[in-house]
């Protein structure tokens, strides 16, 4: 008999278990006979974890011991979440290296974690619903998780005791619920607003293939940020009309947050509600009632901040699947978030279509999971899933530039070698740092992780060939490897570790590689004008120490005077500076150019064509 494979939808908010039983989603009911458990745990005691809905239901009496969104700082720095704590009761810490811990009072926990204890919850639901234990399954990330995030993903899940045979994007997932049985061609556009996150995924499908052609997101926009922002209104209203400040009390502030989460929900079938919480606070004159009617416009003012980004984000998978929005035949709606009214309109005005709403948004992806799931195990073979990479994979290269190897947007799993060099005479070892990101500027990018390669054979610069290798397996997860062709040795790195890393918004990298093109184009130019002004040098010098062919020392003069100018010209940003940069190279190459003990200077080709790459690796 064929082992199970469950499919999980670990979400921000909710998490659900499915399974494909005979060609037909099962989605698992829980203990508490619901079909999605809510991503909270309660951490009461060393002797008692509490998750899903009972956890929920405590969590006023147990604030800062009851984490839920954890999801966004899974594969996150302490230094990079400040704008994530708003909405939150309990506590945050850094670990090492930055790592984030939440503080429950009796203990510190990692968000895999947390993360492992509500996949434990899905696994315990399983083996309820089979009679047996069940130990793989398909976990689903956000399209825009980097490296980190799912790497700690895959932990958390080994940390539950199952073995995740497949990370799998959330798009994806829910593509292949809505249209595994359709048979038929079709774009589809796969719009995933969640709890925490957004990504829309554009799908080519030709019956049994599905091929993932684009994906854009933002891995902290999400339902999450409405309800701060509606949070926010309803403290001020009520320190307005009380004085009582309720973010200073953490059951209050608790009981306002899932009473924001039920407006929510209301506003999106009806035009208002009432938020009433009897007895929020007391002052001096007794007893204080929260109760404000919301307006859906009202409530739809403070999701239009978001629209821009999630508009843009439409626009850019669309160009960069090379379709146009009249070529999209199908938008399938994700996540509990697509329910509201203002995201459905938005997605329809985009799109020019109506959107789908055939599969329930919060169960799409676990049932997608669980196909992929049965595909692994071969129970339905006759499915292809071609996922993407979404951002581009690359090292840092001599100047502080960015040499990608593998572009955003390429098929997984894949492979890659490029051959580089070294940039010193008898150079013994490199380091590779290996980035995320489009930015030409390396520092601009998304530090995945560092490693040496030591015991390169000694040679003159520029000779040796160091074969630098990425591979990203199924899951989206990337292994470098380094070798030195002459000696053979060889280093590598599997990029599994939060640690090495700075998280960023990868939707945030890839929009400002597009907005600073033209500082990124002078910046590589001016590392190459300042290469070659380095090789210039060091060729005049050796020409003035050169007995057989003796450069006078007038010329050795001019040659540097031009240098010293050029050097002045590249510590500018402007663009006029640039030029000017420029035309002393040009002069400075003259000067060397103009003596025939010169000839045996090597000489370096035009700059305009060296612009778009740099091919030494970084000491």
């Amino acid at each position: 008999m064929t082992e199970r494979i469950l499919g999980i939808d670990l979400g921000t908010t909710n998490s659900v278990v499915a399974y494909l039983e005979q060609g037909q989603p099962i989605v698992i009911q829980n203990a508490e006979g619901s079909r999605t458990t809510p991503s909270v745990v309660l951490y009461k005691s060393p002797e008692e974890i509490v998750v899903g809905e009972l956890a929920k239901r405590q969590a006023v009496s147990f604030p800062k011991q009851t984490i839920r969104s954890v999801k966004r700082f899974m594969g996150a720095r302490f230094s990079e979440i400040e704008r994530l704590r708003y909405g939150i009761t309990y506590d945050l810490v850094a670990g090492q290296d930055e790592s984030v811990l939440i503080d429950v009072g009796w203990t510190q926990v990692s968000p895999e974690q947390v993360s492992s204890e509500i996949l434990k919850k899905m696994r315990a639901t399983a083996e309820d619903f089979f009679g047996e234990p069940v130990s793989r399954a398909v976990v689903t990330v956000p399209a825009y998780f980097n490296d980190d995030q799912r790497s700690a993903t895959k932990r958390a899940g080994e940390m539950a005791g199952l073995e995740v045979v497949r990370i799998i994007n959330e798009p994806t997932a829910a593509a292949l619920a809505y249209g595994v049985d359709k048979n038929i061609r079709q774009k589809i556009a796969v719009f995933d607003l969640g709890g925490g996150t957004f990504d829309l995924s554009i799908l080519e499908v030709d019956r049994d293939l599905f091929e993932v052609r684009a994906t854009r997101g933002d891995t902290f926009l999400g339902g999450d940020n409405f309800d701060d922002n509606l949070m926010r209104l309803l403290i001020s209203q009520f320190k307005e009309s009380n004085g009582i400040d309720l973010s200073d009390n953490l059951q209050a502030f608790q009981r306002v947050k899932e009473a924001v989460e039920t407006a929510k929900c209301e506003l999106s079938s009806a035009p208002e509600t009432m938020v009433s919480l009897p007895f929020v606070a007391m002052n001096e004159a007794g007893p204080q009632h929260l109760q404000i009617t919301i307006r859906r416009d009202e409530f739809e003012a403070l999701v239009e901040p978001f629209a821009e980004q999630l508009t843009l984000c439409c626009s850019q998978a669309v160009r960069d699947s090379g379709f146009a929005v009249s070529d999209i035949n199908s938008v399938i709606l994700v996540g509990g978030s697509t329910r509201i009214p203002y995201v459905q309109n938005l997605v329809r005005d985009f799109f020019n279509t109506e959107p789908v709403r055939s599969i329930n948004p919060d169960e799409a992806v676990a049932i997608g999971a669980a196909i992929q799931g049965a595909i692994m195990s071969g129970s339905l073979q006759e499915v292809l899933l071609l996922d993407v990479t979404p951002l581009s994979l690359g090292i840092e290269t001599a100047g502080g530039l960015f040499s990608s190897l593998i572009p955003r947007n390429s098929s997984i799993p894949t492979s890659h070698t490029r051959t580089f060099t070294t940039v010193q005479d008898n150079q013994a070892s490199v380091k590779i740092h290996v980035l995320q990101g489009e930015r030409k500027i390396s520092a601009e990018n998304h530090s995945l992780g560092v490693f040496q390669l030591a015991g390169i054979t000694p040679a003159p610069k520029e000779i040796p060939a160091i074969h630098v290798t990425f591979q990203i397996d199924a899951n989206g997860i990337l292994h470098v490897q380094a070798m030195d062709v002459t000696s053979g040795t060889s280093n590598a790195i599997s990029i599994v570790s939060y640690s090495a890393s700075s998280v960023e918004v990868a939707e945030e990298a890839t929009l400002e590689s597009e907005s600073a093109a033209e500082e990124d184009r002078l910046f590589v130019r001016r590392q190459y004008m300042r290469r070659q002004a380095e090789q210039y040098l060091r060729s005049c010098n050796e020409a003035l120490s050169d007995d057989e062919y003796p450069l006078p020392h007038e010329i050795g003069t001019q040659v540097r005077e031009h240098a010293f100018r050029l050097d002045i010209s590249l510590s500018s940003d402007k663009q006029d500076d640039a030029e000017k940069a420029f035309a002393f190279l040009k002069e400075l190459n003259s000067e060397v150019e103009g003596h025939s003990a010169m000839i045996k200077l090597r000489r370096g080709g035009d700059a305009e064509s060296f612009e778009s790459e740099d091919f030494d690796v970084h000491q």
